[in-house]
Formats: C-alpha cells, sequence, structure tokens
C-alpha cells in the first residue's frame, strides 16, 4: 500500500524525522514569503516586464527553473539521505508502471486538445494564431524538458513526500488526503489567474488537488497523478497561453478573451474530473473507496527499507 509501506519503525527514526522536516518547512516558508511579497503587485505587469527584459523563453525557465530543479534536489534528499528508494516514494507496486502515466497523459493531452480546439472553432474571434516555427520549436525543447520536472516536483512533494509522511504520523489515509488536497491549491494563490478572475479560482486549484489526491489514494502510487499533471501544464503551454497565465509563451493560440471565473472554472472540478475517475476506477478495478480514502494505516514491519541509522 502506498502510505503503508513508509508505516515501518526504521522509517519512523528520529534522524528520518528530523531529515523529513527542512523540505516542507523550507518550501512552505518560501510560498508563504512569495505570497506577501505579491501582495498589492500586479503580477500580471511583473511577467510582462520580465518579458521585456529577458524575452518570453528566458522568463519561462525563470518561471519554471527552480521547481524543476526542486525536483531533482527532492529526490536526491530522499535517496541519499532518506535512503528511500525513489520507487517507494512513486509506487507501492514492485516498479513504477509506465504503462499508467502513458495513459493518463495520453487520455488527459487528447481531452485538452479537443477542448482547445472546440472553444477555438466556436468563437475564433476570441484566438490569435500565435504560432512561429523557430520560437515554438525552441520553446517546445524547453518545455518538453522542464515542465515534466515541474509538475514531478509537486506531486513527488505533495501526493508523495508530505502524503507519505502526514499518513504516517496520523495513521490515517484521511488527514494526509484533506491536508495535501488543500495546500496544493493554495500553492497557487499567488498566480496571477487569481488576481484576474478572483478567490473563485481557488475551487478550481483545490478541486484539483483534490482530484489528484484521489487518483493517488484509489490507485496506490502517483503515477495516473504523475502523467496527468504533465499533460495539463505540457500541452496546454504549448497549445495556448495569454497576456494574463502564469506562462507566458510561443504556444500556437493565443486567447485574446477577458477571463471570466464562471462555470468553466467549475466544469472540471464537479464535472469532467468525476468522469475520469470514473474511467480510471472501471480501466484499474479499484475497489475499497471508503477504505482507502479515509482508512487507518496499519503498521508494516517489513525490513526492505534501509534508514540512514544502519550506516552511521
Amino acid at each position: 500500500m502506498f502510505i503503508e509501506q513508509m508505516n515501518t519503525k526504521k522509517f519512523k527514526s528520529i534522524i528520518n524525522f528530523l531529515l523529513y522536516l527542512p523540505i516542507p518547512c523550507s518550501f512552505f516558508l518560501l510560498m508563504l514569503v512569495n505570497y506577501f511579497m505579491s501582495k498589492g503587485v500586479d503580477t500580471e505587469k511583473m511577467i510582462h516586464n520580465y518579458i521585456e527584459m529577458f524575452g518570453v523563453n528566458m522568463t519561462f525557465l525563470l518561471l519554471v527553473g527552480p521547481l524543476s530543479f526542486a525536483c531533482l534536489f527532492l529526490l536526491f534528499w530522499v535517496k541519499v539521505l532518506h535512503q528511500q528508494s525513489i520507487r517507494s516514494l512513486t509506487t507501492s507496486r514492485p516498479k513504477v508502471d509506465w504503462g499508467r502515466i502513458l495513459f493518463s497523459f495520453t487520455l488527459w493531452a487528447t481531452i485538452t486538445i479537443a477542448m482547445v480546439s472546440l472553444a477555438y472553432f466556436a468563437s475564433p474571434e476570441n484566438f490569435h494564431v500565435n504560432f512561429q516555427p523557430v520560437p515554438f520549436f525552441t520553446f517546445l525543447i524547453l518545455a518538453v524538458l522542464l515542465i515534466p520536472l515541474q509538475t514531478s516536483f509537486e506531486e513527488y512533494f505533495f501526493r508523495g513526500y508530505l502524503m507519505q509522511g502526514i499518513g504516517v504520523v496520523t495513521k490515517s489515509r484521511l488527514w494526509p488526503f484533506l491536508i495535501t488536497s488543500i495546500l496544493f491549491g493554495v500553492m497557487h494563490i499567488a498566480n496571477p489567474e487569481v488576481g484576474k478572475m478572483g478567490y473563485i479560482i481557488m475551487v478550481y486549484y483545490i478541486g484539483t488537488g483534490f482530484f489528484l489526491g484521489i487518483l493517488t489514494l484509489m490507485d496506490e502510487g502517483l503515477e495516473l497523478a504523475l502523467g496527468f499533471h504533465a499533460a495539463n501544464n505540457l500541452i496546454g503551454a504549448l497549445l495556448i497561453t495569454s497576456d494574463w497565465s502564469a506562462f507566458q509563451t510561443h504556444s500556437i493560440l493565443k486567447d485574446l478573451s477577458e477571463p471570466s471565473a464562471g462555470f468553466d472554472v467549475i466544469l472540471p472540478v464537479v464535472i469532467i474530473f468525476p468522469i475520469l475517475l470514473f474511467i480510471f476506477s472501471k480501466k484499474y478495478n479499484w475497489t475499497g473507496w471508503k477504505e482507502k480514502l479515509t482508512g487507518k494505516i496499519a503498521e508494516n514491519n517489513d525490513n526492505q527499507f534501509n534508514t540512514i541509522e544502519e550506516h552511521v
């Protein structure tokens, strides 16, 4: 089981506990500082100023680069300092299921392309064809290299590192599910989309956190969440940009419409995500919803993990 496999005496050693604290404390401190520094600041204007100074691709690199590096650092921290395998941070299966990642990525990429295409053909006046071969393919290389790392950091940190840690401490599945889902949404509170559309957009961000949390707990691993999140950010960044979005990119289309926080914010949370959960549940034969989402964490006495104590 994804959380249970960490609930061992070795994993709960004092050394591992002390080593666990710096990553979440540092991350949330930086998020808090970023939030208060951004209050009263026109984030959209700030991003445009960066674009004027550094260009679109360099601005993208400045925004995405730190989280991409953070992904590598987190994996290093887990592997070297916690002496925990990356596989155990990713899944409860004997090995990472790349087929699950690919299926989730392909499914959401297809739906995203279909929705953007439908919006374009329904109201072409709201879009500008932004495609320029050289800038686009240059950005494509950057996006393929960095966005999967950026989205993987968020999944490994929230649905992996935090979910397993909180689960072990609380001996519950419900508390890590609730806490990580809400914190994931709150992490986006400084995004320019929030300033443009208001706090109602947080329904989407927090709702997405709950959706990804359900994927992780019901499927006993991060694979589906990793694939979905990568497709969401990568395909979205390549397909469409706007003057008010966090990602200003050399995308194929540019959205010229004025954003509105209406039903389109609620639609994914109340309709699309439940449909996706139904598809995944049928494909992967999910059962025991109540137990997997709200059940207790059982003690695992398996000695499959080596801790630092054994090497001191």
